[in-house]
């Protein structure tokens, strides 16, 4: 049978892409048309307009009128091959609208099937049987710091007068120390422990014969 009547075509059928390119280009052929007609009417107009009334004359207008004639017929032509192409326009865009509303569909479904299945894993009960042992730890750590931070052998309650009375003897012994200090009367305690016999010597001076035979015995 494919002997007799040929195999089946192969060649794969126009889309509305090609269908539009096709009338676009069919549109620019004529568009190159309508301009050299146009060129022609105003070489015609020019030689007119200088031209007497006569046979000549005449005859320009005639070919004039011929080349009007054929110039509205390619622009009906064009206007018709316009609108061609604008309505296969109106129905690519209608065709990828609805190929993109088909993707978005597509694209949701799948994602509904990962979330169900995801949340289908999800049991809310272990959740918050974790939320409430986060809590208890939270709470045990709270008591933890506040007992380590205790502070021993420190009474608990101190009132303001006992705290007023507490500076004010500090403040009175500072006094008499500073009272001491500026009459001379007061030896630092470090000074009563070393007596005069036992103060250092200077290198500077010289040792008395005394002293140099004890430091030789």
């Amino acid at each position: 049978m494919n002997r007799l009547f040929g195999s089946k075509s192969t060649v794969p059928k126009p889309s509305l892409n090609d269908a539009v390119k096709n009338l676009d280009e069919r549109v620019g052929a004529l568009d190159v048309k309508l301009t050299k007609i146009n060129a022609e009417l105003s070489t015609y107009q020019q030689k007119i307009s200088r031209i007497r009334d006569g046979p000549g004359k005449n005859a320009l207008k005639q070919k004039a009128l011929k080349l009007l004639r054929q110039r509205k017929q390619i622009e009906a032509q064009k206007d018709q091959l316009e609108n061609q192409s604008w309505n296969m326009t109106q129905a690519q865009m209608t065709t990828d609208n609805l190929q993109n509303t088909m993707i978005t569909i597509d694209a949701m479904k799948t994602t509904n099937k990962a979330l169900k299945k995801t949340y289908g894993k999800i049991d809310i009960d272990k959740i918050e049987d974790l939320q409430d042992e986060m809590l208890d730890l939270i709470e045990k750590s709270n008591d933890l710091q506040e007992a380590l931070s205790t502070s021993y052998d420190v009474p608990d309650d101190i009132s303001e007068s006992e705290l007023d009375a507490e500076l004010d003897a500090l403040g009175e012994e500072m006094d008499f120390e500073s009272e001491l200090a500026e009459s001379g009367a007061g030896v630092p305690s470090y000074l009563d422990q070393v007596g005069t016999d036992n103060l250092p010597t200077f290198i500077d001076e010289q040792p008395n014969e005394e002293s140099a035979s004890k430091i030789a015995e």
